[in-house]
């Protein structure tokens, strides 16, 4: 390969790639040089720390490197595939249940492998579907592959196939290394390499893929952790120049009889944190600039209320809002919530939704175009071109960590520097809400509505069933209500909808046939759905089986138990939110997570999560510890802007460390002209302004 190579050049260039493999490469992400050089290790193996198979200790987390002896696939009532490897210590079998007709053309007696996994025993040690990574082929002492601390890269069975599992990786990325390591032009500026001690941007990429020892890999990747945050708070810091100078906003100074009726009309004590927020708000809603803001609170603090106080702020002064939901079934619960408490204040609210029949989507396009609605509450639909607002002048967006930046400023260009208010479900880590919402101020409500009490959790298997059911019928004799909600996600819908229509039949007309029982789920209209939680809050309904529609919206103080089946298949902020709908009067609440007898390490952190704390705030952390940050600028359909090396769950300092040199330059070199500054201001373009279009730097 040529040294001449930029970083731009496709990676079908490379010797060895080919169209076929170009094309996989693709699919992870890797269209050039650039892409390569960032596909980083996901682990690696350090020949000097390998557990040798005499000293294997059951429910240890191990990594085995040893000789494939033998391979057999073994038919019968369940059938398998056996591997049996050996080091001079001792011999072990590796199993697999699943995927054996393709893992049974994997391994060849001679090759070396290491093996990952959990020890159990059976007639001697074993793993159970380890990871695997081929470290070297029969006859072959190639140190790339065999000796010091081996890089293992992330694979699929299509890349596998085509010879890129870690060995070809460790070939492709050797062979990139060494054609441009002198080429390699820097990617930050002298100064803030020698404020921040960091090695070249040539060494870090050497020695993150390659590195002579544990020192060398530290300090490549802490390098790299710095750049991939400092560039993500540069593009902060570089949109919240923009909007603060953009032109004059929208200024909403007036507060008139609608927000007094609202407020006498409310059917509970406002706390001091929500009137601290709403102050705040209508301040700056009355300035000649647009908001830009972040209202953060944990489940029941009372976000909505403060963001249709803000929504009638925008309508009393002759301008319409918007308020867009991850989801369809919470854009519905928030339409219902608001149509119902500005119910007799002549204030019109319409929902817009991507499943809505063609004729009543045209007849919703013409009223917001033609000013004949205040409040419109949608989905993304809401973010389309047809979508036409008259004069939008606040957009109010429920982020649920699922909205980012892109979708934030394509609802802000609806209309003419409106207002933002950015509303997020549970609290967040610092360090996640300043790589999400770097670029807004932030407000907190930091404070619980009166009679809010603590939930007891309690995490239960299959076998407790029938113990649950009579407790929860004490509870109703007493006088109290229950939710009972089934798991719902996109990819299995109609089987979990299934499912808990089934479950409902079961429990009206068997286990709990002497009460009164209801079902609710997104499938429902409207105007059934609102039937439904109206009997259930009126007492009308002893128990409501449900789908997460329940998730928001709900706000029942006499429902004082919570049974959530199938726990395990839930993330930790949605069990939050659900939990947050008991609790919400002055009586003791329960929540009851049940599972199945046997679940993953990961699904057991998250419910042994939810049963040791409900404070927002650790339970964000959790999340953050067990699943990572995902998609941060949730832009799946423009982009994407993933973190490839840095952890937030650990890397807080760090970030603060990138975020003050990101907004230091910008505020010293708003533009990024000086000569200094070129090379950052080069690399920001080619990274992130071509991807987003959002930042005139070029």
């Amino acid at each position: 390969m040529s040294s001449s190579l930029a970083l731009d050049t496709p990676i079908q260039y490379v010797k060895g790639v080919g169209p076929k493999r170009a094309e996989l490469l693709k699919r992870v992400g890797v269209e050039t040089i650039e892409d390569i050089l960032n596909y980083f290790p996901r682990r690696y193996i350090d020949r000097s720390r390998i557990v040798n198979i005499q000293s294997l200790r059951v429910g240890e987390e191990v990594t085995v490197v040893g000789k494939v002896l033998s391979t057999e696939l073994r038919r019968g009532r369940k059938d398998r595939l056996m591997v049996m490897i050996g080091d001079r210590t001792g011999i072990m079998e590796c199993i697999w249940f699943q995927g054996i007709g393709y893992m049974s053309k994997v391994f060849r007696v001679g090759d070396m492998v290491a093996f990952s996994g959990r020890v159990t025993f059976y007639r001697g040690p074993q793993l159970i579907h380890p990871e695997y990574d081929k470290i070297s082929e029969e006859g072959e002492s190639d140190p790339l592959h065999t000796g010091g601390i081996i890089p293992m890269y992330p694979s699929t069975e299509f890349l596998a196939r085509v010879g890129l599992d870690s060995r070809g990786f460790r070939k492709l990325l050797k062979m990139v290394i060494n054609g441009v390591k002198d080429t390699i032009e820097e990617t930050l500026s002298v100064s803030i390499i020698e404020r921040q001690r960091l090695i070249s941007i040539s060494d870090a990429y050497k020695n993150i893929h390659f590195p002579s020892d544990w020192k060398s890999y530290s300090l490549a990747e802490h390098r790299l952790k710095f750049e991939e945050l400092f560039y993500i708070q540069l593009f902060l810091a570089l949109q919240r120049k923009t909007t603060e100078t953009a032109r004059r906003g929208i200024s909403c100074p007036k507060i008139g009889k609608k927000i007094e009726t609202f407020l006498k009309m409310l059917p509970f004590e406002l706390t001091d944190a929500q009137k601290r927020v709403m102050k705040t708000i209508r301040n700056e809603m009355g300035l000649e600039k647009s908001m830009n803001r972040l209202l953060q609170g944990d489940v029941g603090c009372g976000k909505t209320v403060v963001a249709l106080y803000a929504m009638i702020i925008a309508v009393e002064n002759g301008y319409q809002a918007a308020l867009m939901a991850p989801t369809e079934i919470l854009a519905e619960q928030h339409f219902l919530t608001i149509r119902q408490w500005l119910k007799g204040m002549g204030i019109n609210v319409t929902l817009l939704k991507g499943s809505q029949k063609g004729r009543v989507k045209e007849e919703v396009y013409e009223k917001i175009s033609g000013g004949d609605v205040s409040i419109v509450v949608g989905t993304h639909a809401l973010i389309q071109e047809r979508v036409r607002f008259k004069k939008l002048g606040l957009v109010v967006i429920d982020e649920q960590h699922r909205f980012g930046v892109i979708q934030r400023a394509a609802l802000g260009r609806k209309g003419y520097s409106p207002n933002i208010l950015v509303m997020t479900a549970t609290p967040i880590p610092r360090t996640l809400a300043l790589t999400l919402y770097g670029d807004l101020d932030v407000s907190v409500i930091d404070e619980m509505p009166e009679g809010r009490m603590n939930v007891d959790t309690f995490w239960r298997k299959e076998k407790s069933r029938e113990k649950i059911y009579q407790y929860i019928k004490e509870r109703i004799k007493e006088g109290n209500q229950a939710y009972i909600v089934y798991p719902l996600v996109e990819e299995s819908e109609k089987i979990d909808l299934a499912a808990a229509t089934e479950g409902f039949k079961k429990l009206s007309e068997d286990v709990f046939k002497e009460f009164r029982v209801a079902l609710l789920h997104g499938r429902m209209n409207s105007e059934e759905k609102e039937a439904v939680m109206n009997d259930f809050k009126s007492g009308s309904i002893d128990i409501l089986v449900s789908t997460t529609v329940i998730e928001v919206g709900i706000d029942v103080p006499n429902a004082t138990v919570m049974l959530i089946e199938h726990a395990e298949r839930f993330g930790l902020t949605q069990l939050h939110q659900l939990r947050g709908r008991v609790g919400r009067g002055g009586k003791k609440s329960t929540c009851i997570l049940l599972s199945k007898d046997y679940i993953s390490e990961e699904a057991e952190k998250r419910l042994r999560t939810m049963i040791s704390t409900t404070d927002g705030f650790k339970i964000a952390e959790a999340d953050l510890q067990i699943r990572g940050p995902g998609e941060l600028f949730g832009t799946r359909q423009h982009g994407e802007l993933n973190l490839k090396i840095a952890n937030l769950a650990v890397d807080g300092p760090l970030l603060e460390k990138a975020r003050e040199e990101a907004f230091g330059l910008v505020k010293s070199d708003p533009e990024l002209q000086h000569p200094e500054n070129r090379t950052i201001r080069n690399v920001y373009a080619r990274r992130y302004r071509d991807k987003f279009g959002l930042i005139n730097v070029a």
